[in-house]
């Protein structure tokens, strides 16, 4: 890990968090994925620490941040985000999140719109029906844990609240008034480009930024390209 990132901890909410801090700038919040942590934003925080000050947290149950066995509901990781930006005495941040990331993200902009300021959405879950190659991966996780009865690699909030994940954000997108960039590659094999393309026709004045290709993590996999339209929109937004 580049030397200019500190790892760092706090206490959010009761929970003892870690989070990865880079650069100097306008703050932004990094928030990974659901089978991932903070370390996904590390190239994107060294490439560009020197325009803005990043601030990667391992959501709750994820990466070095605090576990506990019984899991956790929804409600909890957007709310955690809340008491991040509260608790670093960040100013109305940009929040970019990635995969089920985003969707907490999202659920922030909704339930917490005065603590943000801008949103970016990468590959986002829960805007829409998943692939049928994303339900079956999903699904398959889901029997191996209940054959193995071991846990999953990521907290299980899925099982304790499917008919709330699944819940329907149309009206909720239609009420976003910040500014919102939905990033997306071309063929994400979990989440369709439709689903992108339907959701920026709800939010009012919010951009569609495609990339060309195949995959579910453009900010890893295409990181010089997906780095200038994260700039271009922080910057002229």
């Amino acid at each position: 890990m580049d030397n200019n990132i500190e790892s760092l901890k706090a206490e959010i909410n009761g929970y003892r968090a870690h989070y990865l801090k880079a650069g100097s700038g306008p703050p932004v919040v990094l928030v990974h994925g659901g089978a991932s942590d903070s370390r996904d934003w590390t190239g994107t925080m060294t490439s560009l620490s020197h325009r803005f000050s990043f601030y990667a947290p391992d959501l709750i149950g994820y990466g070095q941040s605090e576990k506990r066995e019984k899991g956790y509901y929804l409600d909890e990781f957007a709310d955690f985000l809340a008491g991040f930006i509260e608790k670093l005495k960040l100013d109305r941040p940009t929040l970019v999140g990635h995969s089920l990331g985003g969707r907490f993200c999202l659920d922030v902009a909704i339930k917490h719109k005065e603590k943000v300021g801008k949103l970016v959405l990468v590959d986002t879950t829960g805007l829409g029906n998943m692939s049928p190659f994303g339900n079956a991966l999903q699904m398959f996780f889901w029997g191996l844990r209940k054959a193995l009865r071991q846990p999953q690699p990521y907290p299980n909030f899925l099982l304790k609240e499917g008919e709330k994940f699944h819940r329907s954000y149309d009206e909720d997108l239609r009420r976003l008034t910040i500014p919102t960039l939905l990033v997306w590659k071309k063929l994400d094999p979990y989440m369709p480009l439709s689903t992108a393309r339907r959701a920026v026709k709800m939010i009012p004045g919010a951009k569609l930024a495609v990339l060309e290709g195949y995959g579910h993590a453009p900010h890893q996999k295409d990181s010089e390209a997906f780095n200038k339209i994260l700039v271009n929109f922080l910057d002229n937004e």
